[in-house]
This record gives C-alpha cells, sequence and structure tokens, in this order.
C-alpha cells in the first residue's frame, strides 16, 4: 500500500472530525466536563466509605456494622440520585438543557464539599441525598444537550465520548484519595466542590439547542400540552420507557451494587497480604489507601477503551447486540477477577478486562435513550428511565452489605451481585432497534 493510499484511509476514517461544528465541539467539551466532575464527586464516597464510616461509628464498630451503614449512605444517595434525575429531567424539558445543566452542577458540587463537615453517619447521609439530586440531574441534561446539537450520523461516537468522561471522573476521585484522602477523608470531600466553577463557563457559552426552543414553542401553542412525564406511559412511549429503565436497572445494580465495592475489596485483598502483615498503624491505613486507589486509576483507565469502543461498535452491530456484547464480558470477567485471585497484582492484572465491559457499558445509554424519545419529552425520558432503576438498586446495595456479612467477603459479595447482568441480555429481546434513526 502506498503512503498517498494510506493517508486516504486515515482521513476516510477519521473524516467525520471536520463535520463537526466548532460550537458543537464545545457544547460536547462543556456536557464532558460536567459529566466527568459529576462521576468524581459520585464516586468519592466509594473511595473513602472504608475509613468514613469507621470513624463516625467510632470505637467498637464492627466489619458487618460498617458495611451496613456503609449501605446505608451508598442507598439514600442513590435515591437522591434517582430523584434528581427525575424531577431534574422533567425540568430540562421546560426549563431548557442549559439552566438544568448549570443548577445540577452547583447542587452536586456544593453538597459534595458540604460533605466534609458531616459529624455523624446520618448527616453524611444528608449531604450525599442532596449531592445525589445533582448527580442524577446533570446526566439527564447533558446527554439530550448533545445529542440535541450533534449531528444525527455522528450522535453515537458524541455519545460514546461523552460517557467516556465518566473514567476520567474515577480517576480524579482516585487520584484525590490517592493525593489527600491519606491525610483525612474530609479533604476528599472538600476537592468535590471544586466543579462549581464550571457553572460560570457554562452561562457565558452555551445556549438552548435550536431543537428544544422548537419543541418549546410548540408545547405552548398546543392546547393539549399534556405533562411530559405522562406521556412515557402513553401506548406509543410504554414499551421503550419499560426496556430502557430495566435496562438502566441492570447496568446501575452492576455499577454500585458490585464496581463500586472494588476498592473495598482491593483493600481486603490487600490486609491479607504480607506486606500489609508488616505494617501497622497509620502506616498499614495509608498502605491499604494506596492500593485502593491505585486499583481504581487502573480500572478506569483501561475502561476508556471501552466506553469509547461502544459508539462504532453500535454503529457496526446495532445498538441491542454491543449492550449484549458488553453484558456477557462483564458477567464473565467479573468473577473471574474476584473469585480466582488470592494477591493484589494478580487482581490488578485483571482489573481492566472489568473495567472495559462493567463501565463501559453506561456509553449506551447518552447513545441509545436519547433516540427512544421525541425532543418534547426527551429528558423526561432520559431522565426518568436510567433513574428509574436507581429505587430499585438502592435496595440492591443493601443486599450487597448484607451479603458481605453473610458470605464473609466484599469480593464474593460484589462478584455474587455482578450476575444481574445476565438479566440485561434477557431484557434485550424486548427492546427495539434505533441505529440509523435520525431524533425527532
Amino acid at each position: 500500500m502506498t503512503n498517498g493510499t494510506t493517508k486516504a484511509g486515515f482521513w476516510s476514517w477519521w473524516g467525520w472530525v471536520r463535520e463537526v461544528t466548532p460550537y458543537q465541539w464545545l457544547v460536547l467539551l462543556v456536557a464532558w466536563l460536567g459529566w466527568v466532575f459529576d462521576a468524581m464527586d459520585g464516586t468519592i464516597y466509594a473511595m473513602v466509605q472504608k475509613p468514613v464510616i469507621t470513624e463516625l461509628l467510632g470505637a467498637g464498630a464492627t466489619e458487618g456494622s460498617i458495611a451496613n451503614y456503609s449501605s446505608a449512605v451508598f442507598s439514600v444517595m442513590l435515591i437522591g440520585w434517582a430523584c434528581g434525575g427525575i424531577v431534574f429531567g422533567i425540568v430540562a424539558d421546560y426549563i431548557g438543557r442549559t439552566k438544568a445543566l448549570t443548577l445540577t452542577i452547583l447542587i452536586y458540587s456544593l453538597f459534595t464539599g458540604l460533605s466534609a463537615l458531616a459529624a455523624t453517619w446520618w448527616q453524611l447521609a444528608i449531604f450525599r441525598f442532596v449531592t445525589g439530586l445533582g448527580l442524577g440531574g446533570e446526566w439527564a441534561a447533558g446527554a439530550a444537550l448533545v445529542a440535541e446539537v450533534w449531528p444525527d450520523r455522528l450522535r453515537a461516537r458524541a455519545g460514546a465520548m461523552l460517557q467516556s468522561a465518566a473514567a476520567i471522573g474515577f480517576l480524579l476521585a482516585a487520584l484525590a484519595n490517592r493525593v489527600v484522602g491519606v491525610h483525612s477523608w474530609r479533604y476528599v470531600f472538600l476537592v468535590g466542590a471544586l466543579p462549581a466553577i464550571l457553572v460560570l463557563l457554562i452561562r457565558l457559552v452555551v445556549k438552548e439547542p435550536e431543537s428544544w426552543v422548537e419543541a418549546r414553542d410548540r408545547r405552548r401553542q398546543s392546547a393539549e400540552n399534556s405533562f411530559t412525564l405522562a406521556q412515557l406511559f402513553q401506548p406509543k412511549l410504554r414499551r421503550d420507557t419499560l426496556v430502557a429503565s430495566s435496562l438502566a436497572f441492570v447496568v446501575l445494580l452492576g455499577l454500585w451494587g458490585a464496581t463500586m465495592w472494588i476498592p473495598a475489596a482491593i483493600r481486603e485483598i490487600a490486609a491479607a497480604s504480607p506486606e500489609a502483615a508488616a505494617l501497622t498503624g497509620p502506616e498499614a491505613e495509608r498502605y491499604l489507601t494506596e492500593k485502593a486507589s491505585d486499583g481504581v486509576m487502573l480500572l478506569n483507565a483501561v475502561s476508556l477503551v471501552g466506553y469509547l469502543l461502544f459508539g462504532p461498535l453500535a454503529d457496526a452491530l446495532g445498538r441491542k447486540k454491543t449492550f449484549f456484547l458488553y453484558f456477557a464480558g462483564a458477567v464473565v470477567t467479573f468473577p473471574i477477577a474476584f473469585l480466582t485471585t488470592s494477591s493484589v497484582d494478580s487482581l490488578f492484572l485483571l482489573l481492566p478486562f472489568v473495567g472495559i465491559f462493567t463501565l463501559g457499558v453506561t456509553s449506551g445509554f447518552p447513545i441509545y435513550l436519547p433516540e427512544l424519545f421525541p425532543t418534547s419529552v426527551r429528558t423526561t425520558g432520559v431522565g426518568f428511565c436510567y433513574n428509574l432503576g436507581r429505587f430499585v438498586t438502592a435496595g440492591g446495595v443493601f443486599i450487597t452489605g448484607y451479603l458481605v456479612g453473610a458470605l464473609g467477603s466484599y469480593a464474593k459479595a460484589a462478584t455474587a451481585v455482578s450476575f444481574v447482568y445476565v438479566i440485561g441480555m434477557a431484557v434485550l429481546l424486548f427492546a427495539r432497534e434505533t441505529r440509523g434513526q435520525k431524533l425527532i
């Protein structure tokens, strides 16, 4: 092959980049940053749950009680996340994507920072609940904003790039824990207040999508003007609503009931190592914190492959087949990683494969969900379906906490929950394929 032919092939593959306007790239960047910090602030608690709950419960706390109260705070945050996603999804259909994005980022930033002031586990739960309100609302507004601004043909690529922000957010949470968490978990929460600065950029450069403005004007002129949430359960949208909600439940339970317990599982495996046995007191805690942070950074760094591949695969294979591929990969790699390893080094070799499938599958939602709903109810549909599953997931997280006590292991408990991906494979039988569809 000649050099000229090679260059032509390269530009044929990457030529789509030139179809995107500077403003469309800017919108993607702003939404991407919002999701980076959303993921960071949502994951910070997972990084510090063991030391924070241990300190807040005080002397005499058992492993079982620590796991149960950790689950309680997780669950409360997920309930807030679900409420925020549904409420702000509806709000964004009425007041606009940009305004909703601004408000939700302010909420999750400020209340993550306030979590540093918690003196009891229930105070922390309150702060995390309000944080969750912002976390859930931000994703729905950002996903709809990108889907409506980018060209239809490139929507899957934009959605995959948007969701890749989650990996960076998880990495930043792990990095914050690695750098300041070794001094105090409170400093880690304070880092989570920094994203509030992003609000200034949003207000200065991002305008409402033209498609939303037109839909708003039509709603104002419509005699019917029915409530957006009610429209999701009308015959035309009911099946899509139920399928999308079920898929979200599977992925979110896998994420929060299994993947988000990986830091605790790493600490557990590291604590049994000869290196940890030779350490005591603060040195031992520092060692466990560093190993948990290193593992999560590794997990998320390589998971970028999974995030970014979902878009091209969804265009090539279809949305349904790509979801199935990721579910199958998750249900195979998770138990192999956590049931066949007994050392941190062995686990770290397998963690990247877990991340590619369990984290990468979330890229399907900013691609698939906006395609299921018309502009007039898009963020209502996206927010409702993606977050309805969190209510059930909140109870599922308690199951993980219970399994920790019953099985005596974070690794075994998280692995048991990971089999929820099998349910996802069954749900896909009822899903509608949307590849090549234009937004309406």
